[in-house]
């Protein structure tokens, strides 16, 4: 039931904006979903099994933004950097969850599943993949370095130049997690990226 699934997921996210994660109720976020509650029970299996595919859909929801920052922001690569730094430093002031995800400091108020995979007797495919590995800090990093040398590297580029081009990426994004929790002056991420990066990145235009 994938909508059900997405509105269970809504209201669990609104439940959660309202109040710690230790008041939220199983109940509450089915009625606000308008299922029953074994409706919610059967797609996640417990309140922690809920936890885990919350975390989950923020994870690849940010990963989603980065993707459409990189194909949007359109210019050269010191542009398309900085609107992908632009958009962590807005998802992670906009989003509790992705900025725990992206920093690794989970308040009280927040649900903190293990990153390690829980093992899953789940029926439905996005709670088994839910139940599986979450991304820690580092591994976001290179989620993100990663998705910035595919769409920024052109068939033509060399081995170095892409491993240039990775470096390039991996230090845009790590100023960007700098920004998260020391944010500059209003506007100024953009900036900082764009200073801080080779005058001339390695890799090719797409």
């Amino acid at each position: 039931m994938p909508a059900a699934r997405e509105s269970l997921l809504d209201a669990a996210y609104t439940a959660l904006a309202r109040r710690p994660w230790s008041a939220v109720r199983m109940v509450d976020v089915a009625a606000s979903a308008g299922v029953s509650r074994q409706t919610l029970y059967n797609e996640f299996g417990s309140k922690d099994g809920l936890a885990r595919a919350l975390v989950r859909r923020e994870a690849d929801g940010y990963l989603a933004g980065v993707e459409r920052a990189l194909a949007a922001a359109g210019g050269d690569i010191g542009d398309r950097l900085a609107a992908t730094a632009e958009w962590t430093t807005a998802a992670a002031r906009e989003n509790a969850l992705v900025r725990a995800l992206l920093t690794g400091c989970w308040s009280e108020r927040l649900p903190a599943p293990s990153l390690t995979g829980v093992p899953s007797s789940s029926a439905v495919p996005a709670q088994r993949r839910a139940d599986g590995p979450l991304p820690s800090p580092g591994e976001l990093v290179g989620l993100v370095r990663d998705r910035a040398v595919a769409a920024l590297s052109g068939p033509g580029t060399s081995r170095p130049d892409l491993a240039e081009l990775a470096r390039t990426c991996e230090l845009a994004v790590r100023l960007a997690l700098s920004c998260v929790a020391a944010p500059p002056d209003e506007g100024g991420v953009a900036d900082v990226v764009r200073g801080a990066l080779p005058r001339q990145p390695a890799g090719r235009h797409p």
